[in-house]
């Protein structure tokens, strides 16, 4: 019994290790790439980008940035070809993380240089917005 408590308890420290290591490695990746934009910056700005939005299908339909385009992070490598390298790229999700990887992915495997992302989540969007479905 005390082994398997021990066993339990390894398994259970590791997966928060994992878990909080992962988010600060992310989150320095983040800082580092120097690619958050505020919500004002990213609104004045936009009109020049290619707007993805990383949620699922049934987020993007609910309600989305006006002008943006759904390219759910889990397909992202699928569909990477749907946007121009020579464009900028406007990144948001309602997990910053998701948008460090994003980015990471577009500029290193695939070469996009000027990447940037929303600094805060989607539900916290205070511009123009669309729904795609009738609720």
């Amino acid at each position: 019994m005390q082994v398997l408590n021990a066993v339990l308890y390894v398994i259970v420290i590791g997966f928060f290790v994992y878990w909080g290591g992962s988010w600060l490695y992310y989150w320095m990746k983040g800082r580092s790439m120097g690619g958050s934009m505020d919500q004002k910056t990213f609104e004045e700005t936009m009109r020049k980008a290619q707007i993805v939005d990383l949620r699922e299908k049934n987020a993007f339909d609910a309600k989305h940035i006006l002008g943006a385009r759904n390219l759910p992070y889990s397909q992202l490598k699928y569909n990477e070809g749907e946007l121009r390298p020579d464009l900028p790229v406007y990144l948001y999700s309602d997990n910053k993380n998701m948008c460090v990887r994003a980015a990471l992915k577009l500029q290193n495997k695939w070469g996009f240089t000027d990447v940037k992302w929303l600094e805060d989540r989607f539900v916290d969007w205070e511009g123009k917005t669309k729904k795609t479905t009738k609720i």
